[in-house]
């Protein structure tokens, strides 16, 4: 047999070169340039932006384009001037941010602002699927944009990154502002939220047992406040407490146990979020009736219905009303309430993304290699691609993998 490493004496000159050789080839992957717009948000209560003036120039520095409308930063006190130092192009109109190749923007686009795309481009901005209608859909499907919602975006440890930084954010703040609403010059009973030497602790309930209550949890804790916790998953209510380093007093939704807890409780915080359809209020007008006077309600799941039957949607210039004597914020949108803290997390997300897009030869190259970015894509060039949304508008969603399954 013949040896193939050897080359015969009766084969031709040259046979050695038909062999197959290993040899390494270094493939380098074309870098893109991408052209960003951020327009001023006009969505009532919004005052966020997604990326802060460091973060545009570390972008401009990388060699892509930022283009922002006159005074989209104003609302988290970044004033056009910084924007501009650190390589923007600040422009006067909305319609030249969208004509931009990416758009990006906190709250959904309106009907307006989608007539203003010229179309085949990128949309990265909130989805919020209930506040969705079939028209708007459509719009964008015609316009063959590709659209990425921050809610359904997810990391590399198959977290959402957007949401658990939005949700630390108002977990926080509603300790804050139940603490506020406690004081006489608020209308409260006129006590502090937490626990003084020789004063008995004022009592906190949170409703459910994810990043928001968490984060509340750990806020009230520190001002020494006595905690209670429900929520009907087992795994999460001792996920808090490990998360928390000590115990707290928790519960699954029983009704006597948590009418109880509502009869003593100082400040009720609701933060249950809900997958699918809303399963309907967890604290029912007479448990309210039954609290006690002066009392506070912050309920963080007014956006997606409440969990309090006597929640009512207010604004961040009319924040409260009171109901049988009970003090009830429902603010939806909580972390713009501090818009300057909540723009530097959109930052801290949105620029490395925003890079690896750019490094990796553009979006539809990424989304070839990135799980959690095609899970936050729900249309893809003119395609709706996320189930849920299909159902909610009546619309046919595709499986967004089937257009990378040959890849």
């Amino acid at each position: 047999m013949t040896n193939l490493g050897d080359t015969p004496k009766n084969f031709p000159v040259g046979y050695e070169f038909y062999h197959p050789k290993e040899r390494l080839l270094e493939i380098e992957k074309s870098k893109k340039r991408l052209v960003i717009g951020l327009p001023r948000e006009d969505y009532k209560g919004e005052n966020r932006i997604c990326l802060t003036p460091l973060t545009v120039e570390m972008l401009v520095n990388n060699g892509h384009e930022i283009i922002i409308e006159e005074g989209a930063g104003l609302a988290s006190n970044y004033p056009d001037r910084e924007y501009s130092e650190k390589g923007a192009q600040i422009v006067r109109t909305k319609a030249e941010i969208y004509q931009c190749d990416i758009v990006l923007q906190i709250s959904p686009l309106s009907s307006d602002e989608i007539e203003m795309l010229k179309g085949n481009q990128i949309i990265m901005s909130a989805l919020q699927v209930h506040c969705q209608c079939a028209e708007d859909i459509r719009k964008l499907m015609y316009k063959k944009v590709t659209a990425i919602a921050f809610e359904y975006l997810k990391d590399r440890d198959n977290h959402f990154p957007v949401i658990r930084s939005m949700s630390e954010i108002a977990g926080v703040s509603a300790i804050m502002i139940a603490g506020e609403y406690l004081s006489k010059g608020k209308g409260g009973k006129g006590v502090l939220l937490g626990g003084v030497t020789g004063v008995s602790p004022t009592e906190v309930v949170i409703l459910g047992a994810g990043t928001a209550a968490e984060y509340a949890g750990r806020a009230a804790m520190g001002l020494g406040a006595n905690i209670k916790v429900f929520d009907n998953s087992m795994y999460r209510l001792r996920r808090l407490e490990d998360h928390l380093g000590q115990r707290i007093h928790t519960s699954t939704f029983h009704p006597h146990v948590l009418s109880k807890a509502l009869k003593s409780a100082d400040v009720v915080i609701g933060a249950l979020r809900y997958e699918g359809n809303h399963p309907g209020t967890f604290v029912t007008e007479e448990m309210v009736k039954e609290m006690k006077p002066g009392s506070v309600i912050i309920d963080l799941s007014i956006d997606q219905g409440g969990c309090f039957e006597t929640s009512e949607l207010t604004t961040h210039k009319n924040p409260v009303f009171r109901k049988h004597d009970v003090i009830h914020y429902c603010v939806p949108n909580l972390a713009s309430h501090v818009s300057r803290t909540a723009s530097l997390a959109m930052s801290n997300i949105c620029a490395p993304l925003l890079l690896h897009i750019g490094n990796n030869g553009g979006l539809h190259q990424f989304l070839k290699t990135d799980m959690g970015l095609r899970h936050g894509t729900y249309i893809y060039r003119g395609i709706l691609t996320n189930q849920r949304l299909g159902d909610c508008t009546g619309i046919l969603a595709k499986d967004i993998n089937l257009f990378f399954a040959s890849m």
